[in-house]
C-alpha cells in the first residue's frame, strides 16, 4: 500500500509543534526558575534604588529557592539598565526592578530613548506606589512649602536645588511652574551625591527619592517640606503634600518588575505570582512603609496598562513643565 507522504509529513509536523509546545509549558511551570536569576538595578550600589533592588533579590531567593544577584548598571537615567534588560533573554532569569513612572518618563525626557518600553518591556509585577519628596537641610529656617516658595522668589536664579532622577527632576521643574519660580537645577548621579552641598547650603534644597529623604530625615540632617503625592500616604501619614500647601501637583509614582517582551506568559505569571507572595508578608509592608511606600500588588496585564497610561501622562508632565530633551 502506497504511503502518502502530504500526510505523513502533516503528521510529523502537527507532532513536533504539539511536542515543542509540551516542552514549552512543562519549561515555563515547572523548570522556572531553577537556576541563577539576576535583578537589574539602574543606580549605584548603596544608593536608595539599590536598598530596595537589594532587598527584594534576598525575598525572591527565599521564595524561589533560587540564587538571586544584583547587578548594577547606572547612567542614562535608567536607560542603560532598560535596555540591558529588554536585550536579555527572555527567559524569566534577567529582572528589572525599577520605577516604573521612571522608566516610563523616559520616553519623553530623550530624543532617540533606545527602546520602546511599552514594546520591548513587559511589566510582570507591581512593587509600591511612592512619592518624590522636597527635602532641606535639617536646621534650614524654611519650615514648608510657602517658606520655600518665598525665598525661590526672593533670590531669583540665585537659587538651586539637587536632583538625580528622572521622577525628582519632573517634580523639580512641574513646583517652578506652579509657584512661578525660577532656582537652576544642579543634576547629580545619585541623591546622596548632592548632600553635603545641601548641608553647606551651596544648594537650597532638593526634590529626592523617598528611600534617601527619609533616611536622612531620621538621622537629622534633612528636614521634609511636602511630598509629589496628591494625597498623603499610608505609610507616612504625617508627612504633608505639596497639593495640600496650596501647589495643584499631582506626581504619585510607581514601581515594578519587568522583564523582556518576549518572556512566555507563564514564566510572567510566576514571577507576578513570586512578587505577590513576598507583598503579603508584613516585613515587607514594613520596609516599603519605612521608606515612604504603599504596597501595589496587580497583575502583569494591569502593570503593562499602567506602563502605557505613564508613558502617556509624562508626556504632558513634560511638556508642561518644558523640559528640554536630552
Amino acid at each position: 500500500m502506497p504511503i502518502n507522504t502530504d500526510i505523513t509529513r502533516r503528521s510529523l509536523m502537527v507532532l513536533a509543534a504539539a511536542a515543542a509546545l509540551t516542552h514549552a509549558g512543562a519549561f515555563a511551570q515547572d523548570a522556572y526558575p531553577n537556576g541563577q536569576i539576576t535583578f537589574i538595578c539602574a543606580f549605584p550600589a548603596g544608593s536608595g534604588a539599590d536598598v530596595l533592588v537589594r532587598f527584594f533579590a534576598d525575598k525572591f531567593a527565599k521564595v524561589s529557592g533560587q540564587t538571586v544577584i544584583v547587578e548594577n548598571k547606572p547612567g542614562a537615567a535608567g536607560n542603560i539598565a532598560a535596555q540591558y534588560t529588554a536585550r536579555a533573554r527572555p527567559d524569566g532569569y534577567t529582572i528589572y526592578v525599577h520605577s516604573g513612572t521612571s522608566t516610563a518618563a523616559n520616553m519623553s525626557l530623550f530624543k532617540n530613548p533606545p527602546i520602546d518600553v511599552v514594546k520591548e518591556l513587559q511589566t510582570t509585577s507591581f512593587i509600591n506606589k511612592q512619592a518624590f519628596m522636597f527635602v532641606v537641610a535639617y536646621d534650614s529656617p524654611i519650615k514648608d512649602m510657602k517658606d520655600l516658595t518665598a525665598m525661590l522668589k526672593q533670590k531669583g536664579a540665585n537659587a538651586s536645588y539637587a536632583t538625580a532622577a528622572t521622577s525628582g527632576k519632573v517634580l523639580g521643574e512641574v513646583y517652578k511652574q506652579v509657584a512661578g519660580v525660577e532656582p537652576v537645577e544642579v543634576s547629580f548621579k545619585d541623591a546622596k551625591d548632592s548632600l553635603n552641598d545641601m548641608l553647606s547650603g551651596a544648594i537650597d534644597y532638593g526634590v529626592h527619592d523617598p528611600v534617601f529623604a527619609l533616611s536622612q530625615a531620621n538621622e537629622k540632617r534633612m528636614r521634609i517640606l511636602a511630598t509629589g503625592s496628591p494625597v498623603r500616604l499610608k505609610s507616612i501619614p504625617d508627612i504633608p503634600t505639596a497639593k495640600e500647601q496650596g501647589y495643584d501637583i499631582d506626581q504619585l509614582g510607581w514601581w515594578g518588575s519587568f522583564v523582556p517582551k518576549a518572556t512566555p506568559q507563564p514564566i510572567v505569571a510566576r514571577i507576578n505570582a513570586l512578587f505577590n507572595e513576598i507583598l503579603e508578608q508584613p516585613d515587607t509592608v514594613a520596609f516599603l512603609g519605612k521608606f515612604g511606600g504603599d504596597v501595589y500588588i496587580g497583575t502583569p496585564d494591569e502593570g503593562q496598562a499602567l506602563l502605557a497610561k505613564t508613558v502617556d501622562e509624562w508626556k504632558t508632565y513634560v511638556a508642561l513643565a518644558k523640559i528640554p530633551q536630552n
